[in-house]
């Protein structure tokens, strides 16, 4: 979630995954419900360890978050109920406290398509399957930032978050790979 690479490392493994502007998103990885995952986020010279247990049929996206204090990390749960093959999925989530009743428009028409998400929470809706660019709000005023979502297919899962950064909130995307 933050501006510098991050590299992913899980416990009594070699295993490592690295993230950066390129590439600031992991593929999906399915775990085994029940399945209790540990690891490390570095970035920055900052460091975070994770212990991480996810249910069955149940996402959790794991974001690192520098702050003043250090490397944070955040674990946002969705406990998913809304598959439609001819619907597209998109979700927003809000991590960036600085951004009071934190919304999602479609642009440029400004088109809500979330609205007064609370710091450290996620919506999801279905939509139809169209090109989609979205932008960010902040207590009601639409941020520049245009993020282009790219034409989304039906079934397809989607993730958008919105993220502190030193030059102001920001948006970043994840596809959810569920199906491939």
């Amino acid at each position: 979630g933050g501006e510098q690479p991050m590299g992913v490392s899980a416990k009594g493994s070699q295993g490592r995954i690295e993230l950066d502007a390129a590439e600031p998103v992991s593929a999906f990885m399915p775990v085994r419900g029940g399945a209790r995952m540990q690891g490390r986020l570095e970035s920055a010279r900052q460091g975070q360890d994770l212990d991480v247990t996810v249910q069955p049929g149940e996402f959790a996206s794991v974001v690192g978050l520098p702050g003043k204090d250090g490397l944070q990390t955040v674990v946002v749960r969705e406990q998913p109920d809304d598959f439609n093959a001819a619907k597209v999925s998109i979700a927003f989530y809000n991590l960036d406290a600085g951004c009071a009743d934190a919304g999602l428009v479609a642009a440029p028409r400004n088109l809500a398509l979330f609205e007064r998400v609370p710091q450290g929470q996620a919506a999801r809706r279905l939509v139809n399957p169209v090109a989609l660019n979205v932008s960010a709000s902040c207590g009601g005023q639409v941020l520049p930032q245009v993020l282009e979502l790219g034409t989304l297919q039906a079934g397809d899962r989607h993730t958008v978050f919105l993220l502190p950064s030193a030059q102001g909130p920001r948006l970043l995307h994840a596809e959810d790979r569920v199906g491939r």
